[in-house]
């Protein structure tokens, strides 16, 4: 969790133009949920489109490969929220 904490806020230094971030580390039901929400310029995110998000990519193969799930949710100037799941048992990602 703390390497997908760490992109995200590369992501946001490097890509967002955002003047907040706020971040949340919380254990709710039996789950490690980490959000990082900026007021960013954000993006067009399409399904599937990872490729162009090399960043995107990598927190992505990091969370689901130790069990859990990410959600980012975007649009063109209106920021990123990403959500990061991990069954609280998992401690690799």
């Amino acid at each position: 969790m703390y390497r997908v904490f760490q992109e995200a806020l590369t992501n946001v230094a490097r890509h967002a133009g955002a003047t907040r971030v706020d971040a949340r580390l919380a254990l709710e039901r039996n789950e490690l949920l980490l959000v990082v929400q900026d007021d960013g310029r954000g993006f067009q995110l399409r399904p599937g489109a990872d490729a162009g998000h090399a960043g995107l990519a990598g927190m992505k193969e990091r969370v689901v490969g130790a069990g859990g799930r990410l959600t980012v949710t975007t649009a063109p100037g209106r920021g990123v929220r990403l959500e990061a799941h991990l069954p609280s048992g998992a401690n690799d990602a």
